[in-house]
Order: structure tokens, then sequence, then C-alpha cells
């Protein structure tokens, strides 16, 4: 279901300049049907008290599920964007990387669903969302 051309190099030079390079955003894995990427915990990413915000972690959900959706249509013909996002925090993390993995619940023409599991470096669920892209057709 996700093109099969696509490359980690690719991934990452799409992260450039904008959100996910500010965040450090890293593609790590293309597989047939789920992409992962990593994020520090740092100044970056952290809310005010040191722990990773959760706002961040939805900025990793959401750059995962963008990226799976877009793989996974003819980019020539279609474009892929949120219709809504959510996430359950389950476990705090103060430092290290957390590590995303999106898998899809649901390819359809016109819309897709994709959960996104966000766990530490010990595999320890910190965060889980999904998220609604709409496939829109592109104009001519």
């Amino acid at each position: 279901m996700i093109n099969s051309n696509v490359t980690l190099d690719y991934l990452n030079k799409l992260n450039q300049g904008n959100m996910g390079e500010h965040l450090g955003i890293e593609a790590t894995e293309i597989g047939s049907d789920y992409i992962c990427a990593r994020m520090p915990v740092d100044h970056r990413t952290k809310q005010p008290f040191g722990l990773l915000h959760g706002g961040a972690s939805v900025v990793l959900a959401e750059t995962l599920g963008s990226f799976a959706a877009s793989l996974s249509v003819d980019l020539e013909k279609y474009q892929c964007v949120g219709l809504e996002i959510n996430a359950n925090h389950i476990r705090s993390v103060r430092d290290g990387y957390v590590y995303g993995k999106a898998t899809a619940l649901h390819v359809g023409r016109q819309t897709q669903v994709w959960e996104i599991r966000i766990t530490n470096e010990s595999g320890q669920l910190v965060c889980v969302s999904r998220i609604t892209i709409a496939v829109l057709e592109k104009k001519q």
C-alpha cells in the first residue's frame, strides 16, 4: 500500500525547512503498510515542567500519518489533508527519544484513518493517536 520506491532520505528531505526539522523528527523505517520516525525529547519538545509536550507528540503523530497517507496515493492525481487528529497521553518522558509508528486502520478512496503509537526508549506506550485524512483530487 505504501509506495515502495520511497526512501528514508526522501522523507527526511520533506521535513527540511518546516516544523518536522525544527522539532528534530527523523524518519527511521518504511514498511509496506507502516512508517516509523523518532523525535528527541529536548528543549524544543518539552513543556515548561521538563516533560515531553503533548503538542510535540501530536506533531510527530500528524507528521507520520500525513506522510503515510500521502505515500499511499498517486500524488500526481491526489493530495492528502488532515481532517481530525486526537491523542491520548499515557506516560511522561523527560529525555532521550520517543518513537512513532503509523499503521493504517482504513485506506479508502476518499478517506484514510491511521493510528500512531508513540513509545519511549524502553518500548513503553507514551501516546496513542489517530488521524483522519481526506484524499482530494487535484485540480488540473
